[in-house]
């Protein structure tokens, strides 16, 4: 076994690959049993799939609890069993009038904007949610229907990508969109809300992650092509450093004294770290100094950041869960 790979790849996952069946395949090529993914797609689904191989496998849990944008298509007219193209239909609600389509741009803009932001949302039957120790694809499958709890979601930004594209002989109405989220949301069943919220019936026809972590579509690498980076020599350079696995993490640069503390694992109190910053190395410049002295752990927005040193993570630490004021690390790094 290779245990020397470190790193994070951007790998393109193609149609009917599970995200599973891509780790599984890396193990072979890579030759290694460090690896994970940072965040499930489903099968159908195409695109970025942040891949941790080695000691980054320690930062998965931020990988996945970043979050993804996505690029879609909503289909008007008709619902399925598994809120995307893949289900059996499951009602179909007519759409178009003599051929003419009763939604608009305008309506459909303000239904997407009303999306934007917190929202709760029900997972779908078709899902990896456990409900009482089971799967709800497993319920789905035994024809069961249960109660799923709705949870809260982040929706960053949603917006229509194309104009309205009218099929009259299959009486639904299609147009393309990009979505930026948090962890844990079902864009199948955004689509699915957002079809209900115009009065139709409808789904999610296409999906494409485009970007997570840091990763863009435009330089994620298939299987074949790693495979091949591997076999010439060249696969060293298709790796991302681990620090791309807490780009959605705020970064905070630290000063010499807090270093030492951090790679230590000694917590931080909000009272004392304005203090420390302004006593900060006097060989920093002063732009650099004014940009470490406006950082004040007490009004951060976020319960974790993301501590570098000279360009390199150090730590990613967390508000203490007790102690008012304190921050402790979450995992140290070096």
């Amino acid at each position: 076994m290779n245990e020397n790979w470190n790193g994070i790849l951007n790998v393109y996952k193609e149609a009917g690959w599970t995200s599973f069946d891509v780790v599984a395949k890396l193990r072979g090529i890579l030759k290694t049993k460090k690896i994970g993914h940072g965040g499930t797609l489903d099968p159908s689904v195409t695109g970025v799939l942040p891949v941790a191989v080695g000691k980054s496998t320690r930062l998965l849990e931020y990988m996945e609890a970043a979050g993804k944008v996505y690029e879609g298509e909503v289909t008007i007219g008709y619902s399925t069993e598994t809120e995307d193209a893949d289900g059996a239909l499951v009602r179909k609600t007519p759409l178009l009038v003599e051929g003419r389509c009763p939604l608009n741009e305008v309506q459909i803009d303000d239904a997407i904007a009303s999306f934007v932001g917190k929202i709760q949302q029900t997972p779908p039957m078709y899902s990896a949610v456990k409900i009482q120790g089971k799967k709800l694809y497993e319920y789905a499958r035994a024809g069961q229907t249960v109660e799923r709890p709705a949870r809260e979601v982040l929706i960053k930004s949603f917006e229509r990508t194309s104009p309205l594209i009218i099929d009259a002989e299959r009486d639904v109405v299609t147009f393309t969109f990009k979505v930026a989220c948090s962890k844990g949301t079902y864009v199948r069943t955004l689509a699915v809300d957002l079809a209900e919220k115009l009065g139709f019936a409808g789904h999610m026809s296409k999906l494409q992650r485009t970007a997570s972590n840091g990763l863009i579509l435009a330089e994620a690498k298939s299987l074949s092509e790693i495979e091949a980076a591997q076999a010439t020599g060249n696969l060293v350079n298709l790796f991302y450093p681990a620090e791309y696995a807490v780009s959605d993490l705020i970064r905070i640069d630290l000063t010499t004294e807090q270093y030492e503390m951090a790679r230590v694992g000694k917590k931080f109190a909000e009272k004392d770290w304005s203090k420390a910053r302004e006593n900060a190395d006097e060989s920093m410049n002063k732009q650099n100094k004014a940009e470490f002295l406006l950082t004040d752990l007490s009004e951060l927005t976020q319960d974790k950041f993301a501590a570098f040193y000279d360009e390199k993570l150090v730590a990613v630490y967390m508000k203490h869960p007790e102690k008012e004021g304190i921050w402790k690390p979450n995992k140290v790094l070096v």
